[in-house]
């Protein structure tokens, strides 16, 4: 069975994406593609000062990133990407790319990553937390993706995602 090539950890910012797409990526030997790399420093700027990026900060950074896939698929590599693709529109752009991207929503609650937020480092101040969920878009019918719950220690949320990819990797291989 194959599994999806390409594989997207999304949602909103400190809900483990980094975390769980590192380790994932281990787990199925695959190239791990940190999509915080690949913001201009203008958008870090932005952010760090506390400010929500908008359609137009996003479009480059999400065009960027659609061509790091192609660039691996042409090499024959498989991935994992960490991307908040908070936006259909945004997962439709990193789409353009490879269209048979597979998305893993990771989802918890405001409280659960607020708390999350507030243990570590990073440029995205938790004060922008709310701007994420509110503009957080579910994965719709015709998206190939699932949501898994980050609520549960990272070893199971693996697991869980496996087990996600897994039944992708079955269910594609019925319909073809």
């Amino acid at each position: 069975m194959a599994l999806p090539r390409h594989v997207v950890l999304m949602g909103v910012s400190g809900n483990g994406k980094t975390t769980i797409g590192t380790w994932l990526s281990s787990e199925l030997d695959r190239v791990f593609v940190e999509g915080d790399d690949f913001h201009p420093p203008e958008n870090i700027a932005k952010m760090s000062s506390g400010v929500p990026l908008d359609d137009d900060d996003r479009r480059p950074w999400l065009a960027a990133l659609a061509e790091e896939v192609v660039r691996l698929e042409a090499a024959g590599q498989q991935s994992v990407m960490a991307c908040s693709a908070l936006k259909r529109r945004y997962r439709d752009w990193l789409r353009e790319g490879y269209p048979q991207l597979f998305f893993i929503l990771l989802d918890a609650d405001y409280d659960t990553i607020l708390e999350r937020m507030k243990r570590r480092e990073h440029f995205m101040p938790p004060a922008l937390l709310r701007s994420q969920f509110d503009t957080l878009e579910p994965l719709e019918e015709d998206e190939a993706g699932v949501v898994v719950s980050a609520r549960a220690a990272p070893d199971q949320v693996v697991t869980t995602a496996l087990a996600a990819l897994e039944d992708a990797g079955s269910r594609q291989a019925g319909s073809g």
